[in-house]
């Protein structure tokens, strides 16, 4: 079994969002693994599959990244209820754990990393563990146990513009998808700030666009956006965008409205205590 250091598995469970905070974090006793157990040493190596949280906040899911899709499934009113999902760039899993605790049939778990998902997923008859595996180069007859219904895409050091096109010719018509839009992986790097952080508005807004605007060109439709509730990591703000497959030149729907989303971005994530 693969193990990682504490600090270093708290940053990718989404917990914090440098490995400076997370050993203030640990040092401090607040860390809590496996059965419970309070973790105090930072540099303490243990099963990558073993779920973190904070002393007196449980996560409801298996990472606080889930806390992004679980919103999204909210504010835009979706149901997965009994249909078969995929999960793009699933990581530890919170993406499939939100869908699985929303009613989904079966997911996908997919990621081009592998020993991330935590041991509960894994050993879960509803998951279909696809991992080594880069979406860019995926087929429709790579997903054996029924077409996916409804996708959830959350990558990194990777454009939407190389995941949407595969993944139109592998969700059934109509199919809804939920998109996380990183900023800092869309934007040229001449306009992505110091240690990888984008805080020109500016900036958001171009990416917004030309997200959207290649998305209605691949065939979706825009139904939805808004921000995501929690912080990426080195602290960007990221974007949630609804989308579903029509195989025609996307519309947009008229409550789409970006300079909103980021007036609310700002306010909710930069100027709140």
């Amino acid at each position: 079994m693969e193990k990682q250091r504490v600090d270093i598995l708290l940053v990718k469970q989404g917990l914090f969002d440098s490995r400076e905070q997370a050993k203030r974090a640990v040092m401090a006793g607040e860390i809590l693994g496996k059965n419970n157990e309070r973790l105090d040493k930072p540099g303490e190596k243990i099963p990558v599959t073993t779920t973190l949280h904070m002393k007196g906040h449980k996560m409801p899911y298996v990472s606080r990244g889930g806390l992004k899709l679980a919103k999204a499934l909210k504010v835009f009113d979706i149901s997965v209820k009994d249909k078969t999902v995929l999960d793009i760039g699933s990581s530890t899993g919170g993406f499939t754990d939100v869908m699985l605790q929303n009613g989904a049939k079966l997911s996908y778990a997919l990621d081009v990393g592998t020993n991330q998902l935590v041991w509960q997923l894994r050993e879960d008859p509803r998951v279909v563990v696809m991992e080594q595996t880069n979406f860019r180069y995926s087929k429709l007859e790579d997903f054996t146990h029924g077409q996916p219904e409804f996708a959830s895409i959350d990558v990194s050091f990777i454009s939407l513009k190389l995941i949407l096109p595969p993944l139109s010719k592998i969700l059934i018509p109509g199919g809804e998808v939920v998109a996380l839009i990183k900023p800092q992986f869309e934007a040229g790097k001449d306009k992505v700030g110091k240690h990888g952080i984008i805080k020109d508005h500016a900036v958001h807004k171009e990416v917004l666009e030309e997200v959207l605007s290649f998305a209605r060109e691949d065939g979706f439709d825009i139904l939805g956006l808004d921000f995501s509730p929690i912080k990426g990591g080195q602290g960007n703000i990221e974007f949630l965008v609804h989308l579903k497959l029509t195989g025609e030149p996307g519309k947009i729907s008229e409550g789409v409205d970006i300079d909103q989303v980021l007036a609310n971005a700002d306010e909710e994530l930069n100027h709140k205590g």
